[in-house]
């Protein structure tokens, strides 16, 4: 219906083109447990991969095909989506992905975003909790230490620890990873679209221009200053 709200964003493709790049997208998603991509893209992949982990807990042979259906990679994706994935979250109620923002990661600058399973290895908001925790100072109660966390920091922990199991140690054993890591420097951040060698060469032609250009100018300077101390001279 012309000029009625959009209930999904139809990211500039056609249906068939839109649904192949979903697929691909909650395919690398679950085989890699977290995914860079655009602000949009992440955000209709959610959708996708949120009822992919409600079919997982349903574990019926009905969602089976249905996830044989969706999975680029079925005979991989399919056993972890009803083996691992689905216990991990058989006590949490919902939100089993999140999107994070990010600066833009093309050229073209883009609103980017991290797509992720949470309560994974690799789940970032885990992660930077854990950091927060490791700059947190430590004091006693009661001959216990215990960390002295701000109100967002507490809602933080219980976030990550919630419905993941043995939450807290893991927690505290991220803690002393951070810590450690504190002291080593980090890579330097990977070009996603590295510079080629035309762009090299054109960008150094460019310069040589410039260059080119500057001195002619000041040349011509030089010879008007000359041409007027000349006639003052005279």
């Amino acid at each position: 219906m012309a000029g009625g709200h959009m209930k999904y964003r139809h990211l500039s493709r056609t249906s068939s083109h839109r649904q192949a790049l979903l697929r691909n997208l909650v395919t690398s998603l679950f085989k890699h447990e977290t995914i860079s991509t655009t602000w949009h893209k992440a955000k209709e992949a959610q959708r996708l991969a949120e009822k992919l982990v409600t079919l997982g807990k349903k574990n019926t042979e009905a969602t089976r095909r249905r996830a044989y259906q969706i999975f680029y990679e079925p005979h991989k994706m399919v056993p972890k989506l009803f083996g691992p994935i689905r216990e991990r979250y058989v006590n949490r109620p919902g939100g089993y992905t999140r999107v994070l923002r990010i600066e833009p990661i093309k050229e073209d600058q883009a609103e980017s975003a991290i797509l992720e399973l949470v309560d994974g290895p690799k789940d970032i908001r885990f992660a930077m909790t854990a950091k927060t925790l490791a700059n947190t100072p430590i004091h006693k109660v009661n001959g216990k230490k215990v960390y002295k966390m701000n109100e967002i920091t507490a809602k933080n922990v219980k976030k990550v620890t919630q419905f993941r199991q043995n939450g807290m140690n893991e927690l505290g054993s991220m803690v002393v990873r951070m810590r450690k890591l504190e002291s080593e420097k980090l890579p330097d951040r990977r070009k996603v679209y590295p510079q080629d060698t035309r762009q090299k060469a054109l960008a150094f032609w460019g310069n040589q221009k410039e260059d080119r250009n500057k001195n002619d100018q000041n040349e011509d300077g030089q010879q008007e200053e000359d041409q007027y101390e000349k006639g003052q001279n005279k």
